[in-house]
């Protein structure tokens, strides 16, 4: 009796073990991450990063680009009609509970938008923004679209996102910006209070999302 108690007490160790070698990311406790480029990017704009995820061992199905149509619409119809079903998707995709966003540029205005409206605070648990003119700047002076008002200072749109707490529910929330991002003016309109804001080296508005350093920070901020 007590050899078999010992040979099933093994087996069940084993089974443990080849488990944790093969387990799905899911059981890793990794989150599916959402990719969200910003004004007149595209979904190429991530290569760089998903390729680093992908080595770090995030499997594909856990790595979601698109790209939107972003010249022309408002940011709140962008987190209605894009945002929100992305994520959708990639949950039913992946089984998972919630997702992690990384959003560049304007890409932090409407997936914000939709987290503080459309109900994403209880389907995202890391949101990270790069760059994103969450304070508007004063570039977006010069265009005329209504994505380009939008990121005005003080534009209706941003107070209204502003508005209470920048930072609402239990999403965790980051923010890396570069003294150097000559699309971000003044460049400490990217963070936002209650975040993990970051400054970075004096690197590009588009380097941001190709930059190793940049990007073990975010690897480590989400985990």
């Amino acid at each position: 009796m007590a050899r078999k108690r010992l040979t099933a007490f093994a087996c069940a160790i084993a089974l443990c073990i080849t488990g944790a070698a093969f387990s799905p990311a899911g059981a890793l406790a990794l989150d599916p991450i959402l990719f969200v480029h910003g004004w007149n990017g595209s979904a190429s704009n991530w290569s760089t990063m998903v390729s680093r995820f992908e080595k770090d061992g995030y499997p594909k199905s856990y790595l979601s680009t698109y790209t939107y149509e972003s010249s022309s619409r408002s940011n709140k119809t962008i987190a209605a009609d894009d945002v929100k079903p992305q994520v959708e998707a990639l949950l039913k995709a992946t089984g998972a509970e919630k997702v992690d966003i990384l959003a560049h540029s304007m890409g932090s205005l409407n997936s914000r938008w939709y987290i503080k409206f459309l109900g994403g605070e209880a389907k995202v648990d890391d949101w990270v923004s790069f760059g994103g003119p969450n304070h508007g700047t004063k570039q977006a002076n010069i265009c005329f679209t209504t994505p380009c008002i939008e990121m005005r200072q003080n534009s209706t749109f941003l107070n209204e996102l502003n508005a209470g707490d920048e930072t609402p529910g239990a999403v965790n929330y980051g923010t890396w910006w570069s003294p150097c991002d000559e699309f971000i003016n003044p460049a400490e309109s990217v963070t936002l209070s209650g975040a993990t804001n970051t400054k970075t080296a004096c690197i590009s508005h588009l380097a941001l999302v190709s930059d190793e350093t940049v990007y073990k920070q975010v690897r480590e901020f989400i985990k």
